[in-house]
């Protein structure tokens, strides 16, 4: 399998996380400035590191509506289609920065020492979401059921 890239979309901070070759698991892999060339640093990712599929989180609000950050996040993703050869899918990732935020606070560090770190967290965070979902699928497929 091939690998995977997951991005926490924000405003100032892009957080992106990649998966392993066996698209189990989820890593932080780096933050980037929102204000750089953003779509052609993840291009530049996306070819270098032979990704088949990008995740975008879009964070929905609590009740299921699609509020501002949303509409950024899903106008984000359709500018990937536009420019990347690989399937650009988008993820319901409603609290993931909150529970980055309470998971590196819980490994001890202070939110003012993980500004930078936080957004890749939770970009690790939606893609391990998307990998366990399709994980789980597969699974259940019946072409996976022994004869």
């Amino acid at each position: 399998m091939s690998r995977l890239l997951g991005i926490d979309f924000g405003s100032v901070r892009i957080g992106i996380a990649i998966s392993d070759e066996l698209g189990l698991l989820a890593h932080p892999l780096e933050t980037i400035p929102a204000k750089q060339d953003v779509l052609r640093t993840i291009a530049q990712i996306v070819n270098e590191r032979r990704i088949e599929t990008v995740v975008v989180g879009v964070p929905r609000k609590m009740s299921g509506e699609i509020g501002k950050a949303a509409i950024e996040a899903t106008q984000f993703a359709e500018k990937l289609r536009g420019i990347l050869p690989c399937k650009v899918d988008v993820w319901d990732e409603r609290l993931t920065t909150v529970a980055a935020n309470r998971a590196l606070r819980e490994a001890g560090r202070k939110t003012r020492e993980t500004r930078g770190y936080v957004d890749r967290v939770a970009a690790q965070m939606i893609l391990q979401g998307y990998l366990d979902r399709e994980n789980a699928k597969a699974e259940s497929s019946p072409d996976n059921v022994p004869n």
